[in-house]
Protein backbone atom coordinates (compact mmCIF):
# COMPACT_ATOMS: atom_id res chain seq x y z
CA UNK A 1 0.00 0.00 0.00
CA UNK A 2 3.28 2.20 0.42
CA UNK A 3 3.73 2.27 -2.63
CA UNK A 4 0.39 2.63 -4.23
CA UNK A 5 0.14 5.88 -1.93
CA UNK A 6 3.18 7.08 -3.71
CA UNK A 7 1.68 6.46 -6.72
CA UNK A 8 -1.74 8.32 -6.08
CA UNK A 9 0.58 10.95 -4.61
CA UNK A 10 2.46 11.55 -7.66
CA UNK A 11 -0.33 11.23 -9.79
CA UNK A 12 -1.93 14.25 -7.90
CA UNK A 13 0.53 15.91 -8.07
CA UNK A 14 0.67 15.97 -11.43
CA UNK A 15 -3.21 16.28 -12.43
CA UNK A 16 -3.39 19.14 -10.29
CA UNK A 17 -3.15 22.61 -12.31
CA UNK A 18 -2.73 21.12 -15.51
CA UNK A 19 -4.91 21.08 -18.51
CA UNK A 20 -6.91 17.86 -19.91
CA UNK A 21 -4.64 17.88 -23.34
CA UNK A 22 -1.42 17.08 -20.97
CA UNK A 23 -2.65 13.62 -20.02
CA UNK A 24 -3.85 12.66 -23.56
CA UNK A 25 -7.17 12.64 -24.69
CA UNK A 26 -9.93 12.88 -21.67
CA UNK A 27 -12.08 9.58 -20.85
CA UNK A 28 -15.67 10.47 -21.51
CA UNK A 29 -18.85 8.39 -20.17
CA UNK A 30 -22.21 9.31 -21.57
CA UNK A 31 -21.42 12.00 -23.79
CA UNK A 32 -19.19 13.62 -20.08
CA UNK A 33 -16.09 14.55 -20.53
CA UNK A 34 -13.54 14.46 -17.61
CA UNK A 35 -10.91 17.06 -16.95
CA UNK A 36 -10.10 16.29 -13.39
CA UNK A 37 -9.36 19.42 -11.29
CA UNK A 38 -8.52 20.81 -7.87
CA UNK A 39 -10.75 23.60 -6.62
CA UNK A 40 -14.39 21.71 -6.19
CA UNK A 41 -16.24 24.94 -6.97
CA UNK A 42 -14.17 26.22 -10.25
CA UNK A 43 -13.93 22.68 -11.74
CA UNK A 44 -17.23 22.17 -11.50
CA UNK A 45 -18.49 25.20 -13.57
CA UNK A 46 -15.62 25.02 -15.71
CA UNK A 47 -16.49 21.30 -16.60
CA UNK A 48 -20.46 22.00 -16.87
CA UNK A 49 -19.50 24.97 -19.33
CA UNK A 50 -17.16 22.68 -21.52
CA UNK A 51 -19.38 19.90 -22.04
CA UNK A 52 -22.17 22.33 -22.90
CA UNK A 53 -20.14 24.29 -25.51
CA UNK A 54 -19.89 27.39 -23.39
CA UNK A 55 -16.52 28.38 -24.34
CA UNK A 56 -14.58 31.63 -24.29
CA UNK A 57 -13.28 32.70 -28.29
CA UNK A 58 -9.83 30.83 -27.09
CA UNK A 59 -11.47 27.59 -26.01
CA UNK A 60 -13.03 25.55 -23.09
CA UNK A 61 -12.69 27.89 -19.83
CA UNK A 62 -10.17 26.39 -17.69
CA UNK A 63 -11.03 25.78 -14.05
CA UNK A 64 -7.92 28.34 -12.77
CA UNK A 65 -9.46 31.21 -14.90
CA UNK A 66 -12.89 30.40 -13.36
CA UNK A 67 -11.23 30.59 -9.57
CA UNK A 68 -10.52 33.96 -10.42
CA UNK A 69 -13.62 35.40 -11.84
CA UNK A 70 -15.33 33.50 -8.71
CA UNK A 71 -13.50 36.08 -6.28
CA UNK A 72 -9.87 34.22 -6.69
CA UNK A 73 -8.29 33.44 -2.88
CA UNK A 74 -9.07 34.34 0.51
CA UNK A 75 -8.25 33.25 4.00
CA UNK A 76 -10.15 31.42 6.72
CA UNK A 77 -9.29 29.39 9.69
CA UNK A 78 -11.16 27.67 12.79
CA UNK A 79 -10.10 25.31 15.40
CA UNK A 80 -13.07 22.72 15.88
CA UNK A 81 -14.07 21.57 19.46
CA UNK A 82 -16.42 18.38 19.34
CA UNK A 83 -17.72 17.30 22.72
CA UNK A 84 -19.40 14.14 21.43
CA UNK A 85 -16.11 12.45 20.28
CA UNK A 86 -13.47 14.64 21.77
CA UNK A 87 -11.86 15.58 18.76
CA UNK A 88 -10.40 18.55 17.41
CA UNK A 89 -10.23 19.16 13.45
CA UNK A 90 -8.73 22.68 11.91
CA UNK A 91 -10.57 23.82 8.98
CA UNK A 92 -8.94 26.00 6.17
CA UNK A 93 -10.63 27.92 3.72
CA UNK A 94 -8.66 29.23 1.27
CA UNK A 95 -11.16 31.03 -1.23
CA UNK A 96 -13.15 34.47 -1.44
CA UNK A 97 -16.25 33.84 0.50
CA UNK A 98 -15.55 29.91 0.86
CA UNK A 99 -17.58 29.70 3.85
CA UNK A 100 -20.75 30.74 1.82
CA UNK A 101 -21.79 27.67 -0.21
CA UNK A 102 -22.95 29.38 -3.23
CA UNK A 103 -21.56 32.92 -3.66
CA UNK A 104 -18.36 31.96 -5.36
CA UNK A 105 -20.30 29.48 -8.47
CA UNK A 106 -23.24 32.68 -8.16
CA UNK A 107 -20.16 35.21 -8.62
CA UNK A 108 -19.09 33.56 -11.49
CA UNK A 109 -22.23 32.94 -13.11
CA UNK A 110 -23.33 36.00 -12.97
CA UNK A 111 -20.18 37.74 -14.11
CA UNK A 112 -19.66 35.48 -16.78
CA UNK A 113 -23.49 35.95 -18.34
CA UNK A 114 -24.33 32.79 -18.71
CA UNK A 115 -28.09 31.72 -17.67
CA UNK A 116 -28.41 29.47 -14.48
CA UNK A 117 -31.92 28.08 -12.46
CA UNK A 118 -31.10 27.54 -9.01
CA UNK A 119 -32.90 25.49 -7.22
CA UNK A 120 -33.90 24.13 -2.72
CA UNK A 121 -36.67 21.99 -2.93
CA UNK A 122 -37.34 21.32 0.36
CA UNK A 123 -38.66 17.40 0.49
CA UNK A 124 -36.35 14.57 0.09
CA UNK A 125 -39.63 12.96 -2.62
CA UNK A 126 -39.88 16.56 -4.90
CA UNK A 127 -35.87 17.60 -5.01
CA UNK A 128 -35.22 13.63 -5.85
CA UNK A 129 -37.43 13.72 -9.31
CA UNK A 130 -36.42 17.09 -10.27
CA UNK A 131 -32.66 15.80 -10.20
CA UNK A 132 -34.06 12.64 -12.24
CA UNK A 133 -35.91 14.91 -14.89
CA UNK A 134 -32.83 17.20 -14.97
CA UNK A 135 -30.95 14.30 -16.07
CA UNK A 136 -33.39 12.71 -18.23
CA UNK A 137 -33.65 15.67 -20.81
CA UNK A 138 -29.76 15.61 -20.83
CA UNK A 139 -29.17 18.29 -18.43
CA UNK A 140 -26.09 18.11 -16.09
CA UNK A 141 -26.69 19.77 -12.90
CA UNK A 142 -24.66 20.85 -10.18
CA UNK A 143 -25.15 19.42 -6.25
CA UNK A 144 -23.60 19.80 -3.05
CA UNK A 145 -23.60 16.01 -1.36
CA UNK A 146 -22.74 15.76 2.39
CA UNK A 147 -19.32 13.81 1.99
CA UNK A 148 -20.07 11.06 4.82
CA UNK A 149 -23.90 10.13 3.69
CA UNK A 150 -22.28 9.99 -0.25
CA UNK A 151 -20.21 7.06 1.42
CA UNK A 152 -16.97 7.18 -1.79
CA UNK A 153 -14.92 9.24 0.37
CA UNK A 154 -14.97 6.68 3.83
CA UNK A 155 -15.14 8.82 6.39
CA UNK A 156 -15.97 7.26 9.79
CA UNK A 157 -19.52 7.87 11.17
CA UNK A 158 -18.32 10.83 13.23
CA UNK A 159 -18.07 13.18 10.26
CA UNK A 160 -21.44 12.86 9.61
CA UNK A 161 -23.08 15.90 8.46
CA UNK A 162 -20.06 18.01 8.69
CA UNK A 163 -20.51 19.07 4.55
CA UNK A 164 -19.30 18.74 1.60
CA UNK A 165 -18.33 20.57 -1.25
CA UNK A 166 -19.96 20.88 -5.40
CA UNK A 167 -20.11 17.93 -7.40
CA UNK A 168 -21.68 17.48 -10.98
CA UNK A 169 -24.21 14.56 -11.62
CA UNK A 170 -24.68 14.22 -15.31
CA UNK A 171 -26.42 11.08 -16.06
CA UNK A 172 -28.58 8.42 -14.50
CA UNK A 173 -27.75 4.95 -15.56
CA UNK A 174 -29.52 1.32 -13.98
CA UNK A 175 -30.58 3.46 -10.64
CA UNK A 176 -27.09 4.91 -10.33
CA UNK A 177 -25.89 8.44 -10.61
CA UNK A 178 -22.71 9.52 -12.88
CA UNK A 179 -20.39 12.35 -10.85
CA UNK A 180 -17.68 14.21 -11.46
CA UNK A 181 -15.79 15.11 -8.85
CA UNK A 182 -12.86 16.26 -10.43
CA UNK A 183 -12.49 13.12 -11.31
CA UNK A 184 -10.68 11.44 -14.63
CA UNK A 185 -13.03 8.37 -14.79
CA UNK A 186 -16.80 7.58 -14.37
CA UNK A 187 -18.01 7.87 -10.39
CA UNK A 188 -21.41 6.58 -9.62
CA UNK A 189 -23.65 6.06 -6.29
CA UNK A 190 -26.66 4.66 -6.04
CA UNK A 191 -29.69 7.28 -6.19
CA UNK A 192 -30.80 6.94 -2.89
CA UNK A 193 -26.98 7.21 -1.63
CA UNK A 194 -27.04 10.94 -3.49
CA UNK A 195 -30.55 11.84 -2.49
CA UNK A 196 -29.74 10.94 1.15
CA UNK A 197 -26.50 13.17 0.65
CA UNK A 198 -28.22 16.26 -0.58
CA UNK A 199 -30.50 16.32 1.56
CA UNK A 200 -27.96 15.86 5.22
CA UNK A 201 -26.85 19.50 5.43
CA UNK A 202 -29.68 21.96 6.50
CA UNK A 203 -27.97 25.11 4.92
CA UNK A 204 -28.07 24.24 1.14
CA UNK A 205 -30.22 21.01 1.60
CA UNK A 206 -31.02 19.10 -2.04
CA UNK A 207 -29.34 22.64 -3.64
CA UNK A 208 -28.94 22.66 -7.30
CA UNK A 209 -28.22 24.68 -10.17
CA UNK A 210 -28.50 23.74 -13.96
CA UNK A 211 -27.00 26.18 -16.45
CA UNK A 212 -28.81 26.55 -19.10
CA UNK A 213 -26.37 28.79 -21.42
CA UNK A 214 -25.36 25.74 -24.45
CA UNK A 215 -23.72 26.00 -27.18
CA UNK A 216 -21.98 29.55 -27.24
CA UNK A 217 -18.91 31.90 -27.37
CA UNK A 218 -18.49 34.26 -24.06
CA UNK A 219 -17.31 37.68 -25.66
CA UNK A 220 -14.31 38.75 -24.78
CA UNK A 221 -15.57 41.95 -23.39
CA UNK A 222 -17.60 40.21 -21.07
CA UNK A 223 -14.96 38.09 -20.59
CA UNK A 224 -12.37 40.38 -19.70
CA UNK A 225 -14.86 42.19 -17.44
CA UNK A 226 -15.43 39.17 -15.42
CA UNK A 227 -11.51 38.82 -14.89
CA UNK A 228 -11.61 42.10 -13.77
CA UNK A 229 -14.50 42.26 -11.53
CA UNK A 230 -13.11 38.77 -9.97
CA UNK A 231 -9.90 40.41 -9.58
CA UNK A 232 -10.97 43.16 -6.94
CA UNK A 233 -13.23 41.22 -5.47
CA UNK A 234 -10.43 39.28 -4.12
CA UNK A 235 -8.01 42.16 -3.63
CA UNK A 236 -10.58 43.68 -1.50
CA UNK A 237 -11.79 40.72 0.37
CA UNK A 238 -8.22 39.39 0.82
CA UNK A 239 -6.88 42.46 1.32
CA UNK A 240 -9.39 43.34 3.94
CA UNK A 241 -8.76 43.61 7.85
CA UNK A 242 -11.01 40.89 9.17
CA UNK A 243 -9.14 38.14 11.20
CA UNK A 244 -11.43 35.36 10.51
CA UNK A 245 -11.88 35.89 6.38
CA UNK A 246 -8.96 38.30 5.18
CA UNK A 247 -5.45 38.10 5.18
CA UNK A 248 -5.07 38.94 9.53
CA UNK A 249 -6.78 35.30 10.12
CA UNK A 250 -3.34 33.94 9.20
CA UNK A 251 -1.50 35.89 12.05
CA UNK A 252 -3.93 35.12 14.72
CA UNK A 253 -3.83 31.69 13.60
CA UNK A 254 0.50 32.27 14.00
CA UNK A 255 -0.47 33.64 17.55
CA UNK A 256 -2.88 30.93 18.69
CA UNK A 257 0.15 28.40 18.41
CA UNK A 258 3.11 30.45 20.17
CA UNK A 259 0.66 31.34 22.59
CA UNK A 260 -1.00 29.41 25.85
CA UNK A 261 -2.92 32.27 27.46
CA UNK A 262 -6.06 32.66 24.57
CA UNK A 263 -8.97 29.83 25.53
CA UNK A 264 -8.25 28.36 21.36
CA UNK A 265 -4.42 28.50 21.56
CA UNK A 266 -3.08 25.18 20.85
CA UNK A 267 -0.89 24.69 24.15
CA UNK A 268 -3.57 25.21 25.89
CA UNK A 269 -6.26 23.19 23.74
CA UNK A 270 -3.65 20.58 23.47
CA UNK A 271 -2.36 20.48 26.59
CA UNK A 272 -2.65 16.92 26.78
CA UNK A 273 -1.87 15.34 23.30
CA UNK A 274 -5.78 14.30 22.51
CA UNK A 275 -6.71 15.68 19.48
CA UNK A 276 -3.30 16.79 17.98
CA UNK A 277 -2.15 13.64 15.56
CA UNK A 278 -5.41 14.09 14.33
CA UNK A 279 -5.69 18.07 13.67
CA UNK A 280 -1.73 18.51 12.78
CA UNK A 281 -2.83 15.60 9.79
CA UNK A 282 -5.89 18.24 9.11
CA UNK A 283 -3.81 20.95 8.37
CA UNK A 284 -1.40 18.92 6.51
CA UNK A 285 -4.37 17.74 4.11
CA UNK A 286 -6.35 21.24 4.22
CA UNK A 287 -2.99 22.74 2.88
CA UNK A 288 -1.81 19.63 0.17
CA UNK A 289 -3.74 19.15 -2.87
CA UNK A 290 -3.87 15.79 -1.65
CA UNK A 291 -6.79 16.44 0.42
CA UNK A 292 -10.63 16.36 -0.57
CA UNK A 293 -11.17 19.97 -1.35
CA UNK A 294 -7.63 20.67 -3.45
CA UNK A 295 -5.50 22.50 -0.96
CA UNK A 296 -4.42 26.09 -0.57
CA UNK A 297 -5.07 27.21 -4.37
CA UNK A 298 -2.09 29.29 -4.65
CA UNK A 299 -0.32 27.64 -7.64
CA UNK A 300 -3.88 27.38 -9.26
CA UNK A 301 -4.38 31.34 -8.68
CA UNK A 302 -0.71 32.07 -10.52
CA UNK A 303 -1.96 30.34 -13.26
CA UNK A 304 -5.22 32.58 -13.72
CA UNK A 305 -3.04 35.75 -13.25
CA UNK A 306 -0.75 34.11 -16.03
CA UNK A 307 -3.68 33.98 -17.91
CA UNK A 308 -5.55 37.32 -16.60
CA UNK A 309 -2.50 39.25 -17.95
CA UNK A 310 -2.49 37.79 -21.42
CA UNK A 311 -7.01 38.49 -21.55
CA UNK A 312 -6.24 41.77 -19.67
CA UNK A 313 -2.97 43.32 -21.78
CA UNK A 314 -0.98 44.14 -17.98
CA UNK A 315 1.99 41.85 -18.03
CA UNK A 316 3.08 42.54 -14.46
CA UNK A 317 0.16 40.35 -13.65
CA UNK A 318 2.14 37.41 -15.05
CA UNK A 319 5.13 38.71 -12.68
CA UNK A 320 2.60 38.29 -9.43
CA UNK A 321 2.13 35.09 -10.61
CA UNK A 322 5.64 34.07 -9.73
CA UNK A 323 4.83 35.80 -6.45
CA UNK A 324 2.14 33.22 -5.68
CA UNK A 325 4.18 30.43 -6.23
CA UNK A 326 6.68 31.41 -4.27
CA UNK A 327 3.68 31.63 -1.07
CA UNK A 328 2.75 28.20 -1.99
CA UNK A 329 5.75 26.73 -1.13
CA UNK A 330 5.09 28.45 2.17
CA UNK A 331 2.06 26.78 2.41
CA UNK A 332 3.87 23.21 1.43
CA UNK A 333 6.23 24.11 4.31
CA UNK A 334 3.46 24.61 6.63
CA UNK A 335 2.05 21.77 5.55
CA UNK A 336 5.72 19.75 6.13
CA UNK A 337 5.82 21.13 9.66
CA UNK A 338 2.48 20.43 10.71
CA UNK A 339 2.98 16.35 9.85
CA UNK A 340 6.53 15.82 9.15
CA UNK A 341 7.07 13.18 7.27
CA UNK A 342 9.98 11.97 9.48
CA UNK A 343 7.78 10.62 11.90
CA UNK A 344 6.52 7.14 10.59
CA UNK A 345 2.77 7.63 11.81
CA UNK A 346 2.51 10.84 9.68
CA UNK A 347 4.07 9.39 7.07
CA UNK A 348 1.73 6.49 6.70
CA UNK A 349 -1.36 9.02 7.40
CA UNK A 350 -0.11 11.43 4.42
CA UNK A 351 0.31 8.05 2.26
CA UNK A 352 -3.44 7.09 2.87
CA UNK A 353 -4.84 9.88 2.49
CA UNK A 354 -3.00 10.89 -0.64
CA UNK A 355 -4.03 6.86 -2.08
CA UNK A 356 -8.22 7.53 -0.72
CA UNK A 357 -8.18 11.11 -2.66
CA UNK A 358 -6.16 9.83 -6.25
CA UNK A 359 -8.51 6.29 -5.70
CA UNK A 360 -11.60 8.82 -6.04
CA UNK A 361 -10.21 10.56 -8.51
CA UNK A 362 -9.83 7.11 -10.60
CA UNK A 363 -14.00 6.66 -9.68
CA UNK A 364 -15.15 3.75 -9.37
CA UNK A 365 -12.17 1.62 -10.37
CA UNK A 366 -10.79 2.78 -7.58
CA UNK A 367 -13.44 1.20 -5.00
CA UNK A 368 -11.78 -1.36 -3.02
CA UNK A 369 -8.21 0.45 -2.72
CA UNK A 370 -10.44 3.66 -1.34
CA UNK A 371 -11.86 1.52 1.31
CA UNK A 372 -8.71 -0.52 2.24
CA UNK A 373 -6.87 2.56 2.60
CA UNK A 374 -9.59 4.40 4.58
CA UNK A 375 -10.06 1.73 6.82
CA UNK A 376 -6.36 1.85 7.94
CA UNK A 377 -6.42 5.62 8.05
CA UNK A 378 -8.88 5.68 10.81
CA UNK A 379 -7.53 3.16 12.60
CA UNK A 380 -4.37 4.92 12.42
CA UNK A 381 -6.22 8.22 13.86
CA UNK A 382 -8.07 6.25 16.47
CA UNK A 383 -4.53 4.61 17.52
CA UNK A 384 -3.26 8.08 18.27
CA UNK A 385 -6.47 9.52 19.11
CA UNK A 386 -5.10 10.44 22.62
CA UNK A 387 -1.93 11.27 22.54
CA UNK A 388 0.46 11.96 19.11
CA UNK A 389 3.25 9.37 18.49
CA UNK A 390 5.65 12.48 19.47
CA UNK A 391 7.33 13.47 22.95
CA UNK A 392 6.63 17.38 24.63
CA UNK A 393 9.73 18.83 22.50
CA UNK A 394 8.73 17.25 19.17
CA UNK A 395 5.26 19.21 19.64
CA UNK A 396 6.74 22.48 20.90
CA UNK A 397 9.05 22.55 17.95
CA UNK A 398 6.44 21.90 15.17
CA UNK A 399 4.29 24.57 16.91
CA UNK A 400 7.13 27.19 16.34
CA UNK A 401 7.60 26.11 13.15
CA UNK A 402 4.21 26.32 11.97
CA UNK A 403 3.93 29.59 13.95
CA UNK A 404 7.05 31.05 11.71
CA UNK A 405 6.11 30.08 8.54
CA UNK A 406 2.47 31.46 9.15
CA UNK A 407 4.03 35.08 10.08
CA UNK A 408 5.92 34.76 6.94
CA UNK A 409 2.44 33.74 4.42
CA UNK A 410 0.75 36.81 6.51
CA UNK A 411 3.42 39.03 5.26
CA UNK A 412 3.72 37.31 1.76
CA UNK A 413 -0.04 37.53 0.95
CA UNK A 414 -0.37 40.90 2.50
CA UNK A 415 2.25 42.51 0.33
CA UNK A 416 1.42 40.23 -2.90
CA UNK A 417 -2.29 41.75 -2.40
CA UNK A 418 -1.53 45.05 -2.09
CA UNK A 419 0.35 44.91 -5.22
CA UNK A 420 -2.25 43.16 -7.11
CA UNK A 421 -4.36 46.08 -5.58
CA UNK A 422 -2.24 48.31 -7.57
CA UNK A 423 -3.47 46.55 -10.73
CA UNK A 424 -6.79 46.17 -10.29
CA UNK A 425 -9.16 48.38 -11.75
CA UNK A 426 -11.60 49.95 -9.58
CA UNK A 427 -14.82 48.08 -8.71
CA UNK A 428 -17.86 48.50 -10.71
CA UNK A 429 -21.49 47.48 -10.21
CA UNK A 430 -22.32 44.65 -11.36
Amino acid sequence: MAATGERYAAARAQLVGAKPEQHGAPLVDAGWSFRGGSDPDAAALAHVLANTGVFGSEGPLSEELILLIAGGLGAGYILWEFQHDDSRIVTLGFTNSGHYFDRRLAAAISRLGVHADWSRTSGAVGAAAELRRELQSGQPVIVWPDRYQIGYWQLPASLDGHGGHPVVAYAEQDGRIRLDDRTVAPLSVTGENLDRARARVGSYRNAMIAVRTRDCVIPDDRLRAAISAGLTDMVETLGGRSDSFAAPAWRKWARMLASSRPAKAWPRVFADGAGLFRALLSVWEGVEPFGMTGGNLRREFAASLTEAAAWLDEPMLGTEAERWLETAELWHALAEAAAPASVPAFNRARQLTATVTGAVAEGDAGDAERAAAAKELWTLHGRYAMRPPLDTDDITAILVAMSGTLEEIYSAERAAVHRLRLLAPPRRVE
